[in-house]
């Protein structure tokens, strides 16, 4: 086994596909069972022209990048407070305004997710608290961490990491993994 780093996304990937993955691996890092947890996404090179001593901080303060707010050639993923125990996350991402400073955000969290050859046994008629205990009984059940980040600009991108298969390796990525998420996200820029 190898002393290296986390295992860098690959070089084609778009930026905001390297932050979520970032991130992914980022979260990863603190283990399973955690709390849900929002960054802001900066440009990096704005970030270090504008903000150098912050830049330092995070440890950006390399020569990489043009140094110019656009294009977004790499973003800074930047964590922020905890999000509150016991707000459900629709009315707390309700409450967001951003800065024009950050180009975009991301949220992680992990839920109990069925198969899709489990959905035809759900009953019906179930509320919200009946439904969530049902599957966490149920034995198919998996449990994933969904990492979703947006852009002003509408781009989204979404990783997901089982438990079971918890490796960068086996991490899934796409911009329609989770659709729901990314509009609740893309509706905290909405002016």
């Amino acid at each position: 086994m190898s002393n290296d780093l986390p295992s860098a996304p690959p070089p084609a990937a778009t930026p905001l596909t390297r932050a979520v993955l970032e991130i992914d691996e980022y979260v990863a890092g603190l283990g399973w069972d955690q709390p849900a947890r929002l960054f802001a996404l900066v440009d990096t090179g704005r970030l270090r022209s504008e903000e150098p001593g912050l830049a330092q901080r995070l440890g950006l303060d390399g020569d990489e990048g043009d140094g110019g707010p656009s294009p977004v050639s790499a973003l800074t993923p930047i964590e922020q407070d905890e999000i509150p125990a016991g707000t459900p996350l629709d009315e707390f991402l309700a409450t967001i305004a951003w800065p024009d400073a950050v180009v975009g955000c991301a949220l992680t969290v992990e839920r109990l997710m069925l198969p899709q050859s489990a959905e035809s046994s759900v009953p019906e008629d179930l509320n919200e608290k009946q439904l969530t205990a049902w599957v966490a009984k149920h034995p198919d059940r998996q449990e994933v961490r969904m990492s979703v980040a947006v852009l002003r600009d509408g781009a989204r991108e979404s990783a997901l990491r089982l438990r079971e298969k918890d490796s960068s390796k086996e991490v899934l990525t796409g911009s329609g993994l989770v659709p729901g998420l990314a509009d609740a996200l893309s509706a905290t820029f909405a002016d």
